[in-house]
């Protein structure tokens, strides 16, 4: 449902015989893998340092993973422009379907029922800081990439981009 990105017919063809994952995309679920699992096992780490329960330190690392997810989604709308340019009302449904998924974590949380499902506990409000935090790590290391490359493709001559 996301619109197209502005100037993608003045990108070069993909090769019909190229990998849909390439170098880039292999590197960039690489880059988000690393980083959910390490704060999800970090905050499942430090929270049972902190006198958690095993419980609540599961569905603090359940949370990292989901809400990093969500914060690399908005990295995602764009292969190499920022993603505060790809405009907050242009996919509506991008919205609802984030919302939607925020309401089931909030279910997967603190439903006592979804709790004994899946073993959890839930867990208070500031603890929700580092689940956020986490996640916006993941956005400022994918934006980060995402500036990096463009450098990369604004140095090279039109030698080597033929």
């Amino acid at each position: 449902f996301e619109a197209k990105e502005r100037g993608i017919m003045s990108r070069r063809p993909r090769a019909p015989h190229a990998p849909l994952l390439d170098s880039m995309m292999v590197g960039r679920i690489v880059i988000v893998g690393v980083l959910l699992l390490g704060g999800a096992f970090g905050l499942f780490e430090y929270t049972t340092s902190a006198g958690y329960t095993t419980e609540q330190a599961r569905a603090v690392a359940v949370n990292v993973i989901v809400f990093g997810e969500i914060f690399f989604l908005f990295s995602c709308r764009s292969l190499l422009r920022p993603s505060w340019q790809s405009g907050f009302r242009t996919n509506p449904i991008l919205f609802a379907g984030v919302a939607a998924m925020i309401g089931l974590q909030m279910l997967f949380t603190y439903v006592p029922a979804m709790n004994s499902l899946f073993g959890t506990a839930p867990i208070s409000a500031p603890t929700w800081l580092y689940i956020i935090g986490v996640g916006i790590l993941v956005h400022i290391v994918m934006e980060t990439e995402k500036w990096v490359r463009r450098r990369r493709e604004a140095r090279r001559t039109p030698a080597e981009i033929c």
